[in-house]
């Protein structure tokens, strides 16, 4: 049976099992079963239970429960309503209010995570239910959550980003340092967005707060500068390279008791409370992590990623033919494979390819990223999708429409890096010099 037809199988098989409620690690794992047992000479059995172990113990891994858990101390003791208070003077005037701080707070979350998936669940934990109370519309804050969680990728340090450098022998400082612009460029996007659809949908804004002094501001303001120590610390840590990403989330999890603690709004209930919500949040995770990972498995040993960069390959493309190809290519991937795979898979074929065609290999890694970010919140598997799905209760297609405005900024911003490609290289070339 050929790739394509194995391909077709396993996707509609996946959209028949996910319509009909089936859960969602569940399906990824059944369609990898399937893939392997019936058109392949592997063990499922075997790469399943490795597939299931290798995602799960990993270092790196362990931030993500601890910064979720940070997340559920600071929504559950009202400190994060004491930062919305804070922030809502401020951002009176400007439009959009307080919907820019989903934006803002997936941007300095994800320089400290690495994770679009704990950028996505932390910043949602915080921010969804202080909106909503606010009188803010859902389907918005929703969206630009499911998005602006990718910025836990694009912004270094990132481990797509370090899987990338290896897979592409290219250095993993410029690819950090090439990562900021793009991502501030994002964010601004996004942002806009926000803005006009503020102006334009007044009716959907709840009222504005009243007009305060600067005096009353400032001692609003009180109410941040707990909270923004904490993570300016967080992130302070890990840039000077005091601590690692799983050890600054653990410093976040004994800030925010110490906080809560200090505040006295921290009891027995809501510490429990806390732990428990995160455990259940942090093994939904884990668990379509895992269903992923046996995925990928399945669809290395069919061969699909590889035959599709082959089949490009052999096109003899123009340089920006050959973008355009891989753009669909990689959306495609996006469907079913997470972003670090889709870079394994495809690596030995495809950067062969950008090189002869020309492209700067540091500027190909921050557009494949785009591309991965993209892929995140592209149904059936879009990871922000399930992540938003099983902390909303929304259905992951309702969550995928509301994404829909920011998609078309993510778009804009790829086309812009192509467009302009010194927005990719200009900050690693001022910083380290010309790569000769």
């Amino acid at each position: 049976m050929d790739i394509l037809t194995i391909g077709a199988i396993l996707l509609i098989l996946m959209l028949l099992m996910l319509s009909g409620g089936v859960w969602i690690a569940m399906t990824l794992a059944i369609c990898g079963w399937v893939g392997q047992a019936f058109f392949t000479s592997s063990q499922p059995g075997l790469n399943l239970f490795s597939a299931f172990w290798e995602s799960n113990a990993s270092w790196e891994l362990a931030a993500l429960p601890l910064f979720i858990w940070m997340g559920e101390i600071l929504f559950r003791t009202k400190l994060s309503e004491e930062m919305f208070t804070g922030l809502a003077p401020w951002l009176n005037r400007v439009p959009g209010r307080l919907f820019h701080t989903t934006i803002l707070g997936c941007g300095i979350f994800g320089s400290v995570s690495g994770s679009s998936a704990a950028t996505c669940a932390t910043i949602a934990k915080v921010s969804l239910p202080e909106l909503k109370k606010r009188g803010y519309d859902e389907t918005l804050a929703i969206g630009s959550l499911a998005t602006a969680g990718t910025l836990g990728i694009l912004i270094p340090p990132s481990i797509t980003m370090v899987v990338y450098a290896v897979a592409a022998d290219a250095s993993i400082i410029r690819i950090f340092l090439a990562g900021f612009l793009p991502a501030l460029v994002l964010m601004t996007l996004f942002s806009g967005y926000i803005a006009i659809w503020s102006l334009r949908n007044k009716h959907k804004m709840p009222p504005s707060e009243p007009v305060t002094t600067l005096a009353e501001k400032l001692r609003l303001s009180k109410n941040l500068i707990p909270c923004a120590l904490l993570i300016v610390f967080i992130c302070w840590s890990l840039v000077a390279g005091w601590a690692t990403a799983t050890e600054c989330a653990a410093y976040g999890v004994v800030g925010a008791v110490a906080l809560a603690a200090w505040s006295r709004s921290l009891t027995w209930e809501n510490f429990r409370e806390s732990l428990f919500g995160a455990t259940r949040t942090s093994c939904m995770i884990m668990f379509i992590l895992a269903g992923a990972a046996f995925l990928t498995k399945t669809m290395a040993f069919t061969g699909i990623p590889r035959e599709l960069a082959e089949w490009v390959s052999s096109m003899n493309l123009s340089p920006y033919a050959l973008i355009a190809c891989l753009i669909v290519v990689y959306l495609v991937l996006g469907t079913a494979l997470d972003g670090i795979s889709m870079i394994v898979l495809t690596a030995a074929v495809v950067m062969p390819m950008i090189q002869k065609a020309g492209f700067d290999l540091v500027w190909f890694g921050i557009f494949i990223i785009l591309l991965i970010s993209i892929a995140e919140v592209t149904p059936p598997v879009g990871f922000n999708l399930f992540v938003l799905q099983n902390m909303t209760g929304k259905d992951s297609n309702l969550i995928a429409k509301a994404a829909i405005p920011f998609f078309f900024c993510l778009v804009v911003c790829i086309v812009l890096i192509t467009a302009f490609p010194e927005i990719v290289t200009v900050f690693p070339d001022a910083v380290m010099g010309k790569q000769k």
